[in-house]
């Protein structure tokens, strides 16, 4: 995947339906990306980057595109795909993921929580697939985590709305930054009547 000559947004999109890859010791953890934020560097109010901001934590996102960049909010882990050229530091939050395979595990990694509690938010899944935030500043494909964009899966229908838990940034609050599969029931925050079954979402 190309995440260097495009923009943030249109990388964001293009993520929904890539098959996401967990390799630990014991299982190797598989889901397909459902909803994404893009967050547009040192001008985007809500981005880590905001005005230039580069201190020891956020230096991954100032990396080449396809770096990852985890950073840990509410004691949960975030995991986010670095977007651009070295040094323009812009890039896409994986907020929720379809599980696939290590599903039984999942739910033990995340006490107990089955069918769409399992992985529907962006500290959720990282839980349930045992990431680490030692992958910070790691390459994408290079070590344990990975994404498979020949067997992945495309949305029927993609929509556009404003991010979550972005107040008070201006108009930075408002933009229409998150990227969900419509209708699949494991995007965050998914009101169940306009939900429907998994696979009526996809192509």
């Amino acid at each position: 995947m190309d995440f260097i000559n495009r923009t943030t947004e249109e990388i964001a999109a293009d993520l929904l339906g890539v098959k996401i890859i967990h390799e630990t010791d014991d299982i190797v953890y598989t889901g397909y990306i459902v909803e994404t934020e893009a967050y547009i560097g040192k001008h985007d109010q809500a981005a880590h980057s905001f005005n230039g901001r580069n201190t020891k934590s956020v230096k991954s996102l100032y990396c080449e595109g396809g770096t990852i960049y985890a950073h840990s909010m509410h004691k949960q882990l975030l995991i986010n795909f670095v977007t651009q050229v070295e040094g323009e530091p812009q890039g896409v939050l994986i907020r929720a993921i379809e599980p696939e395979h290590g599903i039984e595990q999942m739910s033990l990694n995340r006490n107990g929580k089955t069918g769409i509690e399992l992985t529907n938010g962006p500290g959720k899944f990282t839980q349930a697939m045992q990431i680490s935030k030692a992958l910070d500043g790691t390459k994408l494909n290079a070590n344990c985590l990975k994404i498979d964009t020949t067997n992945r899966r495309y949305p029927k229908q993609i929509e556009r709305s404003a991010r979550i838990g972005v107040p008070n940034k201006g108009i930075w609050t408002d933009k229409p930054l998150r990227f969900t599969v419509a209708g699949h029931p494991y995007v965050s925050k998914a009101r169940k009547r306009d939900s429907l079954p998994c696979a009526e979402t996809w192509k």
